[in-house]
């Protein structure tokens, strides 16, 4: 069986790229397409596989400026032919489930989420980016209108979906009106290592960037004054740094070896994003801490309030303040083995066993 993965473009090392790696190890002789990739980032993952671009990835820019090309890429992806394949898994949370398929091929898209910026963060993006007015507004908001068409369009090339989470299942419902299997993403929860012994520092791992609201958590800590350390770089680094105060350290981006000890030593992970599922919050409790997360999105799948971590219910200064009081009161309740343990239900053997069982069964009735 030939056996064909398609991604939506692998630059970045996020969630999305160590489900591909994941899925590379149930298929390891399939073959990659994708967007646009960078050999820096394939050398990284170790991917050996042969690996396919679209026209993107040589246009100007393509390879580091590629989202400039969001309107190209419904027919970017139409273009990868795949048609000497049995079996297509599209890993898709932008357009790599619009890949064109024929009748004798089986699609299985893993939906990470419809797109978002299209969809659910239509309007905050629009207003994050200065975008919702004027003729340059009208332009963006021309193309989200022919992309929203494209991608229910689009939605019908897929045989079967799996969902990351039930919260996305829940969305492609919405969007699509189709029925997903739930397997949540692999996470390698055993590479964390807890600490009972904590230091006095909270801790924010993100993209720097608007919907992450990591500016919300900085000016909450500047007006308690308590230690913070944020890791992570995006385009919201110059703003971060300007507000954050002398008990803030901002570290950017860091290796995962140094990531892990911070995580491992902090009293607690501060979640303040709505996700589509959410690896951070697993990675925190994988290292034996607690997580104060937004109550809303994967965060409600992942962790248990009380148990784990705590939630709040409102992107905003009142809501976050009263959830770090009640952390801080509560503190002695929570149990490293139970904050463990609760990982544990999102490990990658797990991930590859579902996956492996959900696949048999599909191929077998077909």
């Amino acid at each position: 069986m030939k056996v064909a993965i398609v991604h939506d473009w692998i630059v970045n090392i996020g969630g999305a790229e160590k489900v591909l790696k994941a899925i590379l190890e149930i298929f390891p002789d399939a073959d990659i397409f994708t967007l646009v990739y960078s050999e820096e980032t394939l050398e990284k993952l170790n991917i050996k596989n042969n690996v396919y671009a679209s026209f993107i990835k040589y246009m100007p820019l393509g390879e580091k400026k590629y989202s400039y090309y969001l309107p190209l890429m419904p027919l970017a992806i139409e273009q990868l032919d795949l048609g000497k394949y049995d079996l297509v898994i599209s890993s898709s949370h932008c357009v790599a489930k619009g890949v064109i398929t024929k009748s004798y091929q089986t699609h299985v898209c893993y939906c990470h989420t419809p797109m978002r910026y299209i969809w659910d963060l239509y309007f905050p993006y629009l207003k994050d980016h200065k975008v919702n007015t004027g003729i340059k507004g009208l332009f963006v908001k021309a193309i989200f209108h022919y992309l929203r068409m494209w991608d229910v369009l689009s939605s019908n090339r897929v045989d079967y979906y799996i969902a990351n989470s039930k919260n996305v299942a829940k969305r492609i419902m919405k969007i699509y009106r189709r029925e997903s299997k739930v397997i949540y993403p692999p996470v390698e929860v055993d590479k964390f290592t807890p600490y009972k012994d904590k230091d006095d520092y909270f801790l924010v791992l993100s993209r720097l960037v608007p919907y992450k609201k990591v500016d919300l958590v900085v000016e909450v800590f500047n007006e308690l004054k308590l230690p913070l350390v944020v890791i992570g770089d995006g385009e919201e680094m110059p703003k971060i740094k300007k507000i954050a105060k002398e008990n803030i350290k901002i570290l950017g981006w860091q290796e995962n070896h140094i990531v892990r000890e911070y995580l491992s030593r902090a009293q607690a992970l501060i979640f303040p994003a709505e996700e589509d599922f959410g690896i951070v919050p697993v990675e925190a409790q994988a290292s034996g801490t607690p997580v104060i997360a937004y109550g809303k999105g994967g965060s409600l799948e992942t962790v248990i309030d009380g148990e784990t971590g705590i939630f709040f219910y409102e992107q905003n200064r009142e809501s976050l303040k009263k959830a770090i009081f009640r952390f801080i009161n509560e503190r002695d309740n929570f149990k490293t083995e139970n904050i463990v343990k609760n990982a544990y239900r999102f490990s990658k053997d797990r991930f590859i066993k579902e996956f492996k069982e959900f696949m048999d069964e599909i191929l077998n009735n077909s």
